[in-house]
């Protein structure tokens, strides 16, 4: 069995490994890879009834045994069948959350968009189904933690920023959708993954001798991803960095802040014993 690109990289990441425990990690890899190319087959059959009504339950149905493609099929089916039924209009929704469910995010994003364009007074685009949807769609999209690669806050936050917005827009817009405890749930993971990712280029650029990029970096994660337990190291690393790049006066400000919001912090002592050496 040939491996994907993307083990064929672990591979050549790990090569120096001993031969048997390499030999137990490309073991773990394939079998991983089985599982997910042919583990859990779903039952895709369909057989089309007479009525709209009918094909929309069975690809309910079918969505309920997350069987997605025969779910796609009755929903695409209704469309194109019933096009003026009021179940075309919700099989629209349903091909979408069959994408959704298939692991398709981008085309799931589209369809609850295209949803969202062309039937924006109908009830799930009005208590924030659909919008939700899309947020959730673009957390499925974070990059993950997997022991052999990096951590999830090195990588490219393109989605984590996209699911941010999204949810944050949600929040603000369907204030009394049924969906706002989960999308507030997400947003506080996906805060605290963004604060992780501007914190580990805040020290990349401290480590390079490179305080104004610290600078720029903590004073993002401060006003856009604050509330994290991140929050008193940042303020701490950022006066350092004002420092370097002779700004006392802000470096000054930004530990007094810090004392006053975090009093019991580690950090708070050192920002003390900071501005003891910084007065005058």
């Amino acid at each position: 069995m040939l491996l994907t690109p993307q083990f064929q990289m672990i591979y050549r990441r790990f090569h120096t490994l001993p031969r048997a425990p390499l030999a137990l990690v490309l073991c773990g890899l394939l079998a991983f890879s089985a599982a997910a190319c042919g583990g859990g087959q779903a039952d895709n059959r369909v057989k089309y009834a007479v009525t709209a009504q009918q094909n929309y339950d069975r690809g309910e149905a079918k969505l309920q045994k997350k069987a997605w493609i025969g779910a796609a099929k009755y929903f695409a089916f209704i469309k194109a069948r019933f096009p003026y039924s009021k179940f075309a209009v919700l099989a629209e929704l349903r091909l979408a959350d069959a994408e959704f469910g298939a692991e398709h995010y981008l085309q799931a994003i589209d369809g609850f968009k295209m949803f969202i364009k062309f039937h924006p007074t109908h009830d799930m685009v009005i208590n924030g189904y659909a919008s939700y949807r899309i947020g959730e769609a673009y957390y499925k999209m974070l990059p993950g933690d997997w022991w052999l690669l990096p951590p999830s806050y090195e990588k490219d936050q393109s989605a984590t920023s996209d699911a941010y917005r999204q949810l944050d827009t949600f929040i603000k817009k369907y204030p009394k959708s049924p969906y706002q405890d989960r999308a507030r749930a997400r947003l506080v993971k996906i805060n605290r993954r963004l604060a992780d990712h501007e914190m580990y280029a805040a020290r990349f650029y401290w480590d390079k001798n490179r305080p104004m990029g610290t600078v720029l970096r903590l004073r993002r994660l401060l006003d856009k991803h604050s509330g994290t337990e991140l929050d008193a190291p940042a303020m701490y690393l950022l006066g350092r960095a004002y420092m370097k790049v002779k700004m006392p006066d802000r470096a000054r400000a930004v530990w007094s802040e810090l004392i006053q919001k975090h009093p019991s912090s580690s950090k708070a002592k050192e920002a003390r014993s900071a501005l003891a050496h910084t007065s005058g």
